[in-house]
C-alpha cells in the first residue's frame, strides 16, 4: 500500500469507501455534538476537520477519524467546568476551544517525542474499566433527552432527577424507540445501507409528517464554518489548569482510541501503521477543528472499519469522507434543524452500550482480586468521579500492585525474573535434537516471569511476527509464576490469531496460578484443549512428532 498522500492507484475504492464512513459518520457527528453540549453543528464541524487532515496527515492509510464516544464525553465534561468557572456557555468559549486546542496541540507533540511507544503499556484493566465508564456517561446522559425532556449535566444528576421521568413526552419515547428498533434490525435485513442513517432519516421523517411535538435539533448554520480565533484570545489566565488539564486527557485518550483502531485498520488490510505519524495527523486535525468551533475527534473504529470493507485503501478516502460531511453541511444543513434529539438519543444509546467492555466485567470474579479491583474502582470514578483522576489512580494502583507482586515473588525466592522475557534466539539443551529436524514446522518460545500489562504488546508483536507456514507452536511457561487480567486477554488473543491460521498451539510447564487463570475465563479447553498442555517438554516433542509425522511432516 502506497503511503503517498494522492495515491490514485485504487481511486474507485477509496471514493466508495470514503462516502460510506461519510453517511455512517454524519448520524453521529450530530449526536456526539449535542452530547458535548456545544450542539449538532459543532460535532459536525470537527467531523469535518479531524476526517480531512487526519486522513491527509496521519500514520494509517485507511483510517476514518472523527468525534468518538469517548472524547466526546471528556469534551462534556470540559464544557460543564467552563461553564461553572464562568457562568454560561458564551463566556465559556475559549477555555473550551483553547483546551480543543491544546489538547491537538499535545498530540502533534507526542508524536514527536515517540510517546506512541508508551501508549500501549495500559494496563487493561485500565482501559476496560475507563471504557466501560465511558459506555455508561453515554447511556445515562440519554436517558432524559430519550424522553423528550432537557439533559442533565453529569450522571450523578441524571439518578437523583430518575423521577422527573414521570413527566416524559410519550412521543418523544415512541420515535426514540423506533429508532432503537430500526437501528439494531435493519442491519438483518441488509447491510449496504448503514443503519443509523435510515434510523435517523426514518423517525425523523415520522416526527415530521405526524407534527409531533418534540425537542429537535434547531437551527445548523449553512456555510462555511467561521474562525473561531477571537474566541480563544485572550487567555483566560484563571483558566489555565483546567485548560491544561483537560487538553491533556484529550491528548492521551484520543491517541490511545486512535492507536487501538489504528491496529484493527492494520488486521484488515496486513498493513503496518506509522504510529508517531498518526499522533500528529490526529493533533493536526483537532487543532483544526477547534480553530473552526468543532468539537475534538479519534480515529473512529466503526468507520475505518466500514471504509475498508467498502473498498477503501489510501488517505483519499479518509479526506473523502470528510469533503461528504462538508458537502452535506452546505447543502442540507437546514434539513437537519428538524432532527428531534430523543432520535439522536435512540443513536447514542446502543453505541454507549457496545463501548461497555463486557467481556471484562463478565470475567469479574474469574481474574485475579487485584486486577478486578483496580477495574472497579475505575469504572466507578469515569462514571460517577473524574475521568482525569480515573486514569491515573487506575494506572498507580495497577503499578503498585504489580510491584507488591513482585516483591511477594522475591520474598518466596522463586526461580524467576520480576520482569518477563521472551526469547528464541537459542534452542535449549533439551530441544536440539527436536528443533534440528522440525525447526522449519514448529517454533518454540520461552516465557520468563510474571505476564503482566508492561510486557504484553511486546508478546504480542513477537508472536505476530511468527512464520505463516508454521504447523505448531510450542510455548513453554515453566517459568511463570503469575498472570495479569492483561496477560490473560493477549495470550487469549494470540492463541485466537494463531488457531485462525491453523496453528496448533502447546503450552508446556503451567504453573497453578496461570493455569488456574487460564481456565477460568475458558482459554482452557476451549482455545487451548488438555491434550495440548503438557507438563514436560519431551512430552509436547513426543506428540508433535506422532502428529507431524502423520501428516506427511
Amino acid at each position: 500500500m502506497s503511503d503517498k498522500i494522492f495515491d490514485t492507484s485504487n481511486l474507485k475504492g477509496d471514493i466508495t469507501g470514503g462516502l460510506v464512513a461519510g453517511v455512517v459518520a454524519l448520524p453521529l457527528a450530530l449526536a456526539f455534538g449535542v452530547q458535548s453540549g456545544l450542539g449538532a453543528t459543532a460535532g459536525l464541524y470537527g467531523a469535518i476537520a479531524v476526517g480531512i487532515f487526519a486522513a491527509i496527515f496521519g500514520g494509517t492509510a485507511t483510517q476514518a477519524s472523527g468525534p468518538t464516544g469517548p472524547m466526546t464525553v471528556v469534551s462534556a465534561a470540559l464544557v460543564a467546568g467552563a461553564i461553572e468557572l464562568t457562568g454560561s456557555l458564551e463566556a465559556g468559549m475559549g477555555i473550551i476551544l483553547l483546551a480543543f486546542f491544546f489538547g491537538g496541540a499535545f498530540q502533534v507533540l507526542f508524536g514527536f517525542l515517540n510517546i506512541a511507544g508508551y501508549v500501549k503499556y495500559f494496563p487493561y484493566p485500565v482501559v476496560s474499566g475507563f471504557m466501560s465508564g465511558v459506555g455508561l456517561i453515554i447511556v445515562l446522559l440519554q436517558i432524559f433527552p430519550f424522553a423528550g425532556l432537557p439533559s442533565s449535566k453529569s450522571t450523578i444528576d441524571v439518578i437523583s432527577n430518575l423521577p422527573a421521568l414521570a413527566g416524559a413526552n410519550i412521543y418523544a419515547l415512541i420515535l426514540g424507540s423506533i429508532t432503537i428498533a430500526i437501528y439494531l434490525l435493519f442491519p438483518k435485513l441488509t447491510k449496504a445501507v448503514p443503519s443509523a442513517l435510515v434510523a435517523l432519516i426514518g423517525a425523523t421523517l415520522i416526527a415530521y409528517f405526524a407534527g409531533w411535538d418534540v425537542p429537535v435539533i434547531g437551527e445548523i448554520p449553512s456555510g462555511l464554518p467561521a474562525l473561531q480565533i477571537g474566541e480563544m484570545w485572550p487567555i483566560d489566565m484563571s483558566a489555565i489548569g483546567l485548560i491544561v488539564e483537560y487538553a491533556l486527557v484529550l491528548a492521551v485518550l484520543g491517541s490511545i482510541d486512535s492507536l487501538l483502531t489504528s491496529v484493527i485498520a492494520d488486521n484488515m488490510t496486513k498493513t503496518k501503521h506509522n504510529s508517531n505519524r498518526e499522533l500528529v495527523g490526529q493533533g493536526i486535525g483537532n487543532m483544526l477543528a477547534a480553530l473552526i468551533g468543532g468539537i475534538p475527534g479519534a480515529g473512529a473504529t466503526k468507520g475505518t472499519v466500514i471504509n475498508i470493507n467498502a473498498g477503501g485503501r489510501t488517505r483519499i478516502s479518509g479526506a473523502v469522507h470528510g469533503l461528504f460531511l462538508l458537502t452535506i453541511l452546505l447543502g442540507l444543513g437546514s434539513l437537519a434543524a428538524h432532527i428531534p434529539l430523543c432520535v439522536l438519543a435512540g443513536l447514542l444509546l446502543p453505541i454507549g452500550a457496545k463501548i461497555i467492555d463486557f467481556k471484562g466485567l463478565k470475567h469479574l470474579t474469574k481474574v485475579p482480586k487485584a486486577d478486578a479491583s483496580v477495574l472497579v474502582i475505575v469504572l466507578l470514578i469515569t462514571t460517577f468521579g473524574s475521568l482525569i483522576n480515573a486514569v491515573g489512580i487506575g494506572v498507580a494502583l495497577a503499578a503498585l500492585l504489580f510491584m507488591k507482586k513482585s516483591a511477594d515473588l522475591g520474598e518466596r525466592k522463586m526461580d524467576v525474573n520480576t520482569i518477563s522475557e521472551l526469547e528464541d534466539v537459542n534452542p535449549w539443551q533439551d530441544e536440539l535434537p527436536f528443533y534440528e529436524k522440525y525447526k522449519d514446522q514448529v517454533v518454540i518460545k520461552h516465557l520468563y516471569g510474571p505476564l503482566f500489562f508492561g510486557f504484553t504488546s511486546y508478546l504480542k508483536d513477537e508472536f505476530g511476527r511468527l512464520p505463516h507456514d508454521i504447523k505448531a507452536l510450542i510455548i513453554r511457561m515453566d517459568r511463570v509464576p503469575s498472570i495479569d487480567q492483561s496477560g490473560l486477554y493477549a495470550l487469549e488473543e494470540t492463541i485466537f490469531d494463531l488457531r485462525e491460521r491453523n496453528v496448533e498451539v502447546l503450552l508446556v510447564g503451567l504453573q497453578e496460578q496461570p493455569k488456574d487463570m487460564l481456565e477460568k475465563i475458558d482459554i482452557i479447553p476451549d482455545l487451548v484443549p488438555e491434550h495440548d498442555l503438557f507438563s514436560t517438554v519431551d512430552d509436547a516433542f513426543g506428540y508433535l512428532k506422532t502428529r507431524l509425522e502423520g501428516i506427511g511432516a
